[in-house]
């Protein structure tokens, strides 16, 4: 009977020849030769060849030769490493030095990154680049052909062509070196200046690991300045989740993100939708500003004159999109009646829909932007006064906060007077690991109730999740005021969590467990 250990294990048999035994025998038929010539012709020949079956025993599980053999720094100056390689073959063509360098790089990711941009053993190149501005890359189609399904096509598909070299204009050479040394090295290397670009090469060649990676890369650095673009470029890549983030940013920093340079360089369709987005949170003499500004940069795209008229004309449409009749008549009689871009029976229009009781009819859309409703994080359970609290005598209140979710701060919720109605100026501020982020001077009106009076930013501020943020204001005012007690370190509003802790900067008392900033102000 076979016992467990023999039934656990697993065998691998083969035919084994041992020469031994055939010299031997062979040695025994030529003696018998030698004795006995009377021998049948059959005796004289060797006898037949012997093999045993061997038994071997196989491990479990095998080792890869990164087990085997680690990473170790080369003892000697001639073992240059991967990264080494890497860092010159980005702006060159490198052939090994060593005719062993084989030996190395213990595994075949290293072995075969050193193949990366290097012209040894190449079998095909590429003119990478618009004209003018091309750059010649080695590459090898077997890895190319493992990375890509594009490249798998095109070298060894039914339609493959055989040639040395292959032109691709429409890719810049930076971002094709990404995707080669990704593709190569298995490592991800984006900048922000290529990443666009890389996205467009990856999205080409089917590379989609890679083409997630810029996607990531894009929404960690997502900003005002750059969403209008970004908002464009998502939308041609067919990347949702990128598109909602950027709608996300503009209809919270909309103000910042129509007064961008980006925003002059997005298309004519992107514009027709900013134009048309009801939660768009901004003034509407913002909205029309923006417009001109990007029909100015229009015409030097088609090379038309800067006049009125051209203004209008490449506006086409979407001029009737700007909610002008939505405006402040102070802003529409300084602003969009003065632009010449209207026409006379159209600002005489707009005028008697400001002031008439019957209304003429307009081609402009009369309804307000819904904008975006502002949420509230109350931090305190109770409020409270006493007759020598709560003081301001130029010191600060400050708190610490993180979230869980990226948000927009708008402003903060902040006590007013115990003592009846009383007006206080204040200096708000936000700031991250020292760096103020913004800061807004105003003032507010207490009508003596222990009501939270909002005091906003001039620019919604972008917090990204998981990092805190210092929250500070100084007050002018009525010395005693309410304040905030029984706090919480965690309060859930909506679907963002809102973590506070006590902050350094405060020097008037307030803290996780009372004082002032009882409201954060925010956009989700």
């Amino acid at each position: 009977m076979v016992d467990d250990k023999e039934k656990n294990m697993k065998c691998l048999t083969f035919f084994l020849m041992l020469p031994e035994t055939v010299k031997n025998r062979s040695k025994k038929s030529s003696k018998k030769a030698n004795n006995s010539s009377g021998t049948s012709s059959s005796s004289s020949k060797l006898p037949p060849v012997c093999y045993e079956i061997i038994t071997l025993k196989t491990k479990k599980k095998k080792k890869m030769a990164a087990d085997i053999f680690p990473r170790k720094k080369p003892a000697n100056s001639s073992s240059t490493t991967v990264q080494q390689y890497h860092q010159q073959n980005l702006s060159n063509n490198n052939l090994i030095p060593a005719p062993n360098w084989q030996g190395l790089y213990p595994t075949i990711r290293e072995r075969n990154a050193v193949m990366f941009n290097n012209d040894l053993m190449a079998d095909v190149h590429f003119v990478v680049g618009p004209p003018g501005g091309t750059q010649r890359l080695p590459g090898h189609k077997y890895v190319l052909a493992v990375g890509s399904s594009v490249f798998h096509a095109m070298f060894y598909g039914e339609l493959a062509e055989d040639k040395d070299e292959i032109r691709i204009p429409d890719v810049e050479p930076a971002a094709f070196l990404a995707m080669l040394k990704y593709i190569y090295c298995d490592e991800i290397d984006l900048a922000a200046d290529t990443v666009l670009a890389t996205l467009y090469a990856a999205k080409k060649y089917i590379v989609p690991h890679l083409a997630r990676a810029c996607v990531n890369f894009l929404e960690t650095s997502l900003s005002a300045k750059n969403a209008c673009v970004l908002l464009s470029q998502s939308c041609l890549f067919e990347e949702p989740d990128l598109t909602q983030r950027c709608w996300e940013v503009i209809d919270a920093q909309a103000e910042l993100a129509l007064k961008s340079e980006g925003f002059c360089d997005i298309d004519f369709q992107t514009l027709e939708s900013i134009l048309r987005r009801e939660t768009l949170n901004a003034k509407e003499i913002v909205v029309f500003e923006a417009a001109l500004n990007w029909a100015e940069v229009e015409c030097q795209r088609q090379d038309l004159a800067l006049s009125i008229e051209n203004k209008r004309k490449v506006l086409g449409k979407a001029l009737y999109l700007i909610r002008i009749p939505t405006m402040a008549l102070d802003d529409f009689a300084n602003g969009a009646a003065q632009s010449g871009v209207l026409t006379l029976n159209e600002t005489n229009d707009i005028f008697l829909w400001y002031t008439a009781a019957k209304k003429p009819e307009l081609q402009f859309v009369s309804k307000a932007r819904k904008g975006l409703v502002p949420q509230r994080c109350h931090r305190f359970q109770s409020c409270a006064y006493r007759s020598n609290q709560w003081r301001y005598r130029g010191r600060c209140d400050s708190i610490q906060f993180a979230v869980d979710k990226r948000v927009f701060i708008a402003g903060f919720g902040l006590y007013g007077s115990s003592c009846g109605s009383a007006e206080y100026s204040a200096k708000i501020e936000l700031k991250r690991q020292g760096v103020v982020l913004g800061q807004n001077l105003s003032k507010y009106f207490s009508d003596g109730s222990s009501n939270t009076f909002p005091v906003w930013f001039e620019y919604p501020v972008q917090i990204e999740p998981d990092t805190f943020y210092t929250a500070s204001v100084i007050l002018d005012g009525n010395e005693l005021s309410y304040f905030g007690q029984e706090g919480m370190t965690e309060v859930q509003c909506g679907k963002v969590t809102v973590q506070f802790q006590c902050s350094s900067d405060s020097t008037n008392g307030t803290g996780v467990q009372g004082g002032q900033i009882p409201e954060l102000i925010f956009y989700a």
